[in-house]
């Protein structure tokens, strides 16, 4: 993990020129360009505050503002799973290249939704300034939450594409995966909301059911996490995060030594 680590360190100004490339290269075409960075996320909210807020009348205050929270970094976690799954089998052109350091792809695709992530940061500010929602001092906790997402985020990243290269399924079956995550997350939904659980050969109280949710789920204490910066205005509860902490240092040495031993074939593969 460590010398995966330094390699990327030692690659960086080749890093930020991929991502500067796929910045550029993700909306050249298109007439709006960057500012499709700000409407894919908005037009999503305005689907769900419709069904959500509307249709279905949900109870939570400020229900967009509730939403883009946590909306907003879920594409982040959302966008480089499921682009980083076939950053390595799709960049043939790369990898045949004399020892060119494969690392880096899974890297230039979370790199690249990162930028994209804190270029968003402003519609979110100004969203909660439409409903006199300030930013408050807790935003100080942003760098440490956004560090722990963008480590996990990296750590699956790199386990999904280096198995994606042998196993090409696997693409399709993550993005099922994703999915289906979405609605487990708390992104449309409070997780304060979740009932005590009294059935399935369970005997959960409300909080024990909350507690489960944020440790079983990485992505969920992450999402309860932003929501207390930007909406509740509170310190993030730090033992959640600092199990997914935990969970991303085990994830990464795990996922370095499998990208690792499966690099010699990576050229051959693809």
């Amino acid at each position: 993990m460590i010398r995966n680590l330094k390699e990327l360190y030692q690659y960086r100004a080749l890093l930020w020129a991929l991502t500067a490339r796929e910045l550029k290269a993700r909306y050249r075409a298109s007439v709006l360009g960057f500012l499709w960075t700000f409407l894919n996320p908005t037009l999503n909210m305005i689907v769900y505050v419709l069904v959500f807020g509307v249709i279905m009348s949900t109870s939570v205050e400020r229900y967009p503002f509730f939403l883009f929270c946590g909306l907003i970094p879920w594409v982040f976690f959302a966008s480089s799973i499921l682009g980083g799954t076939t950053s390595v089998s799709d960049r043939k052109d790369l990898l045949t290249k004399v020892r060119f350091p494969a690392q880096v792809l899974p890297a230039t695709v979370v790199a690249t939704n990162l930028v994209n992530f804190l270029l968003s940061l402003p519609l979110l500010f100004l969203l909660g300034a439409l409903y006199g929602d300030w930013p408050s001092w807790h935003l100080v906790f942003l760098v440490p939450v956004l560090l722990v997402q963008t480590f996990f985020t990296l750590a699956v990243t790199y386990l999904l594409s280096s198995l994606n290269v042998a196993f090409r399924d696997l693409q399709h079956i993550v993005a099922n995966l994703v999915q289906m995550l979405f609605f487990l997350t708390p992104v449309l939904w409070n997780v304060e909301t979740i009932p005590a659980i009294h059935r399935f050969g369970l005997d959960l109280t409300a909080e024990q059911a909350r507690d489960a949710m944020l440790y079983a789920n990485p992505m969920a204490a992450v999402m309860n996490a932003w929501r207390d910066i930007f909406y509740a205005h509170a310190v993030p509860a730090w033992q959640p995060l600092v199990a997914v902490a935990g969970v991303s240092l085990v994830l990464m040495w795990i996922s370095s030594g499998v990208f690792e031993r499966r690099r010699e074939e990576f050229a051959e593969l693809v």
